[in-house]
């Protein structure tokens, strides 16, 4: 029987906040594995993420499979908006949440990584924000639109620049993409459907450069809705699970986080090592629907009464 085997691998995992999201998922599959675990953090909420995990607010969902609980080996602040440390403004420096912390920039963090752990073999971008989200495309500023894309798809860009070296042949990286990069998904606004369709772009690129410079496979995972934090800020994602559960393939089964996680496992593994440059929709089938099973325009009228 084939297993995933992550022993002696280590994984860092980008954009972890709390344990309801994709990525959380991610870490606790390659952590079954058996991998070594480092996460990434964004910087203002460090401090609530490293109480919460020490106070045991994530130990029901630190569970593994053997009843022992996931840990990690370091957990590092991280601003993937910035790539070093002069370009961090005055405004965000001398901000109390940024006080505290230091070496959050990607360059920095790469260079921590290194310093504490030599290489990694994993990569997992699970990074995305949108300021101007809620906002209608023809709304959204030049300010939002570009925040968008810096946060959710250069930010991949930049960090395998940096982390690339630091990862032997065969290694691994993976992002997080939605369906809005190619359909049109009303309410997903701010430019945010833009910066995925970027970062599956990026995805293809990386898989060509990073390939023969590293040897590093590049990958992306198409996820359904969940209800993460993250996707609760967009305000519309119990319709979106709804409608989801109504018109995909997999009639009236919700996504799971868990299934998201082991579709990753897989993909970061030696079992995926001729997949790169992938898209790989894990979804229930949903990118596959051209047509709502369930419009009200599908249901036969009925004939009128006398």
């Amino acid at each position: 029987m084939l297993s995933i085997d992550l022993k002696g691998k280590v994984a860092f995992i980008a954009g972890i906040g709390d344990d309801q999201g994709y990525g959380w998922a991610i870490a606790k599959a390659l952590a079954e594995a058996g991998a070594t675990i480092l996460i990434g953090t964004w910087t203002p909420i460090l401090k609530i993420f490293t109480q919460s995990w020490s106070m045991g607010k994530f130990d029901e969902s630190r569970k593994l499979s053997n009843g022992k609980l996931m840990e990690y080996a370091k957990v590092y602040a991280l601003d993937a908006s910035f790539d070093k440390p002069e370009d961090v403004p005055a405004e965000i420096r001398d901000n109390k949440r940024y006080q505290e912390a230091s070496g959050y920039t990607i360059s920095e963090v790469a260079a921590a990584i290194q310093k504490d752990f030599g290489q990694i073999d994993i990569f997992v971008h699970s990074l995305a924000n949108g300021p101007e989200v809620k906002k209608p495309l023809l709304e959204t500023s030049r300010n939002g639109y570009l925040a968008a894309l810096s946060s959710s798809s250069y930010s991949f860009v930049s960090l395998i620049q940096h982390l690339g070296p630091l990862m032997p042949p065969g290694s691994s990286a993976l992002s997080l993409t939605y369906m809005a990069s190619e359909r049109v998904i009303p309410g997903y606004g701010g430019g945010m459907s833009s910066a995925k369709a970027a970062l599956e772009s990026d995805t293809r690129v990386l898989a060509w450069e990073a390939g023969r410079k590293w040897g590093l496979r590049v990958n992306v995972i198409s996820a359904g809705a969940l209800r993460s934090r993250a996707a609760r800020a967009i305000g519309f994602i119990d319709q979106m699970i709804s409608y989801s559960e109504a018109n995909s393939p997999l009639d009236g089964k919700e996504l799971s986080a868990e299934e998201i996680g082991s579709a990753a496992a897989f993909l970061l593994s030696p079992l995926a090592s001729a997949i790169t440059g992938a898209i790989i929709y894990v979804d229930n089938g949903m990118h596959a629907m051209g047509l709502a099973p369930d419009s009200p325009s599908l249901q036969l009228q009925q004939p009128a009464t006398v």
